[in-house]
C-alpha cells in the first residue's frame, strides 16, 4: 500500500510521533500528509468530510484490551476498513533534559498507555499518573513548558522529535505489547488480496440466536478470529457484536455472510482487507 501513498492525507488521533503515526508509516511509508486530530470523533469527521483520505484507528491492545468505542465510531460514520497493521508498543518514561527522578511527582500520557504501565506506577508510588489526550501530545506539551505535570510517557520517536530525555524505556507491563490499527476510508478499495473481513451484527433476544449466528462460520470452515460485544446506544440491554473472520470474501466468508444475513436482526460489513503479516 505504501507505493500508492504519495499525496495521500492520513488522519491520526494525536500529533506527530504518536504510535498512530508509526502505524501510518507502516502502511503508507513516509510520503503521506499527516493530519493530526485531537479526538477520535474529530478523526472520523476528517475522513467522512474528505479532509483526510484515510484515518488510522487503534482498535485493540494486547494488554489493555479493546479501545472502547472506536468500532462504534467506524460504523456510525459509515467508514470502511481498508487495511490493518500492528505496532509493537514500547513505552518510555520521558522528562526535560536535566530533570532528576526525585523531582518528578506527576507523569502524563493517554489513558490506554497508562493502563499498560500499572507495574511501573506501583514501583514508583510517589508518581501520580495523569491522563491526557495523546502519548506524543503529552511529550510535546511537556517540552513546551506550559503543563502541570513533570514527566510524560510516550514513544522513542516522540522523545527524539520533541527533545525529551529518556529516563526509562520499556516500562510497559509486558513486552509482548502490541496495538492493532485499522486504516479507514469513505469507500472500500475492493482489494483482490483481501483475506480478512470485519463485520457488525445484532441477533434476536431468543435462546440459541448467537449460537446459530456463529454456527454459519463453523459450517463453512471459516476462522472466527475475534468477537466483541458492545451496548447499542439508545437501546438498553441490547448489544451489537463485532467480529473478524479470516478467509476469502468471495468464497466461504461470503457464503457465511449470506447465511448470517438471513438470520441476524442486523448485519453490516465494515470491510474486507489483506491480513497484516510482519515481514521476516
Amino acid at each position: 500500500m505504501s507505493s500508492e501513498a504519495q499525496g495521500t492525507s492520513v488522519a491520526i488521533q494525536g500529533v506527530a510521533g504518536a504510535f498512530s503515526h508509526e502505524a501510518a508509516e507502516k502502511l503508507f511509508g513516509t510520503g503521506f500528509e499527516l493530519v493530526p486530530t485531537r479526538t477520535f470523533d474529530e478523526l472520523m469527521e476528517a475522513v467522512s468530510t474528505g479532509r483526510a483520505d484515510r484515518g488510522i484507528v487503534p482498535v485493540e491492545n494486547t494488554l489493555a484490551g479493546f479501545v472502547q468505542g472506536n468500532l462504534d465510531r467506524i460504523l456510525q460514520n459509515s467508514l470502511r476498513v481498508v487495511a490493518e497493521t500492528r505496532v509493537r508498543i514500547r513505552l518510555c518514561f520521558l522528562a526535560p533534559p536535566g530533570r532528576r527522578m526525585e523531582e518528578i511527582r506527576t507523569a502524563a500520557s493517554h489513558p490506554v498507555a497508562l493502563q499498560q504501565c500499572v507495574g511501573f506506577f506501583r514501583k514508583h508510588a510517589e508518581i501520580e499518573p495523569k491522563a491526557v489526550y495523546d502519548t506524543a501530545g503529552s511529550v510535546k506539551d511537556l517540552m513546551g513548558g506550559e503543563v502541570s505535570y513533570d514527566a510524560a510517557i510516550g514513544s522513542a520517536l516522540a522523545a527524539v522529535r520533541y527533545g525529551a530525555e529518556t529516563l526509562f524505556s520499556g516500562i510497559e507491563d509486558d513486552h509482548r505489547n502490541h496495538t492493532r490499527f485499522f486504516a479507514v476510508a469513505k469507500e472500500s478499495e475492493g482489494s483482490v488480496q483481501a483475506s480478512k473481513t470485519s463485520l457488525a451484527f445484532v441477533v434476536a433476544h431468543e435462546p440459541g440466536s448467537l449460537h446459530r449466528a456463529l454456527g454459519v462460520f463453523a459450517e463453512k470452515g471459516v476462522d472466527l478470529t475475534k468477537l466483541e460485544s458492545r451496548p447499542i446506544l439508545g437501546r438498553p440491554w441490547e448489544y451489537r457484536f463485532y467480529a473478524d473472520v479470516r478467509g476469502d470474501p468471495e468464497g466461504g466468508v461470503g457464503e457465511s455472510l449470506e447465511e448470517l444475513r438471513a438470520i441476524a436482526a442486523e448485519l453490516q460489513v465494515l470491510g474486507s482487507y489483506p491480513e497484516w503479516k510482519e515481514e521476516k
